[in-house]
């Protein structure tokens, strides 16, 4: 997947008033977070980061651009208007290149089940799977292909393929989906 790339300048005030005269200029509050916590505020294009925010998951990394300098970001939170179909706020997560990142990543289950074939049905197991890694090496997603699972038969989270560099932190014998018989 290509890498998303957003740009953002640093603002110095705050508060409601600033916040609205930001977004009729076609700009968002934003706040960028490390991992100590400290805050620096921002503002991004609202349309900009409409289109990164629908290309985004929760684990896709983007390459943040403040005033020339370039951060690796997580969107951590949005506060997003219903009523006007837009967003309002943006949290970013700044993160570490160099330091295996702890995430939790769902598990999405891919293939038709020769068991289901058979007469049976699939069910689900865990929905997700916490993973370790680099965040060069972040998955954008895990797909757990159940096209060989046979009637009574189980796909385990060990079995599912997670990607070069990534170590997985969940229970390795946690059940993915299994294909049971109708009773």
């Amino acid at each position: 997947m290509d890498q998303l790339v957003l740009k953002a300048a640093t603002r110095v005030n705050a508060g409601k008033n600033v916040a609205k005269k930001l977004r009729e200029t076609g700009s968002l509050p934003a706040v960028m977070y490390n991992s100590k916590g400290e805050a620096v505020m921002l503002s991004v294009e609202e349309e900009a980061f409409t289109k990164v925010w629908k290309a985004a998951t929760p684990t896709t990394l983007v390459n943040l651009e403040v005033e020339g300098k370039k951060h690796l970001v997580f969107i951590k939170d949005t506060h997003y208007d219903i009523i006007k179909d837009s967003n309002l706020h943006v949290d970013f997560h700044a993160i570490e290149e160099d330091k295996p990142l702890k995430v939790s990543i769902q598990m999405q289950v891919a293939g038709n089940p020769v068991g289901v074939r058979e007469g049976g049905y699939l069910a689900k197991g865990i929905p997700s799977i916490q993973i370790e890694c680099l965040p060069k090496d972040l998955p954008v997603r895990i797909v757990a292909d159940v096209s060989n699972l046979s009637l009574g038969s189980s796909l385990l989270v060990k079995e599912v393929p997670v990607g070069k560099g990534v170590k997985i932190v969940s229970d390795v014998d946690a059940v993915v989906a299994t294909v049971n018989a109708l009773h």
